[in-house]
């Protein structure tokens, strides 16, 4: 099974982001993607206060192809734990999505790695937005993923343009750190990923529909990596961390 651990839906008036359900699938046809992780572009609490519910009627119309990440904002952290222990246990998401870009939150802050914690003991990994903004470097996140040795640390983006190498490093420093491929353009950074750290430690992502799965499935396949380790990093590693069959 092909798995992407990074995909969109929205609906924000505010924002003008209309993403449905139904784009995210065909946009997963189109690659040949059988499912994916899916999250919005917006924080809870925050300007869609239907983040949850979107998420979980988008997961509920698809129930064997799209997989919930709620994504939160740690300054409000009583509330965002009560949602992510909701949206868990009641509502079968995968994931916790953290972005500190939009939340002006630090990854090394307090409130955020209590957050992570929070996650680890759910039983479910933390993607972040990992890129080159400020609060977002591979070594801001460090902080996280050594204060959180139980939680899984998934690196979106693994470092994005300039930072790749420097998310390769943390993550051969972390055990708890697996790098997510998408809108990073450099194929031969992820063979060398996988090369450092294992196949096991590397997951496919798109960005999509913002970015296209169809380029970014093209990117882990002309990285050559052989039959065995992209099946891991193209399915095989997400349906382990996430508990989907395939």
């Amino acid at each position: 099974m092909i798995f992407d651990m990074h995909m969109h839906i929205e609906d924000s008036a505010v924002l003008g982001w209309q993403m449905s359900a139904e784009d995210c699938i065909r946009a997963m046809d189109a690659a040949g993607v059988q499912a994916a992780a899916v999250m919005t572009l917006t924080d809870l609490p925050g300007l869609n206060p239907r983040g949850l519910e979107l998420i979980a009627e988008a997961c509920a119309a698809f129930p064997d192809r799209l997989h919930g990440f709620l994504r939160l904002n740690p300054a409000l952290l009583e509330e965002s734990k009560r949602l992510l222990t909701m949206a868990v246990t009641e509502l079968g998401f995968r994931g916790l999505k953290q972005h500190p870009v939009s939340t002006l939150q630090h990854p090394g802050g307090a409130a955020t790695i209590e957050l992570v914690r929070h996650a680890g003991e759910l039983g479910v990994p933390t993607l972040f937005h990992c890129g080159d903004e400020p609060l977002s470097t591979p070594l801001s996140i460090a902080e996280t993923a050594a204060a959180c040795p139980d939680s899984v640390v998934i690196l979106g983006h693994m470092g994005g343009y300039f930072h790749v190498d420097e998310a390769i490093d943390v993550a051969e420093q972390f055990p708890n750190v697996v790098l997510e491929t998408s809108a990073m353009p450099y194929p031969e950074k992820i063979r060398e990923a996988v090369q450092r750290l294992g196949p096991e430690r590397v997951v496919f992502g798109s960005d999509g529909p913002v970015s296209s799965p169809v380029l970014e499935r093209h990117k882990v396949v002309i990285a050559s990596l052989g039959e065995e380790a992209a099946g891991l990093v193209l399915g095989g590693n997400a349906e382990r961390l996430l508990g989907v069959a395939a």
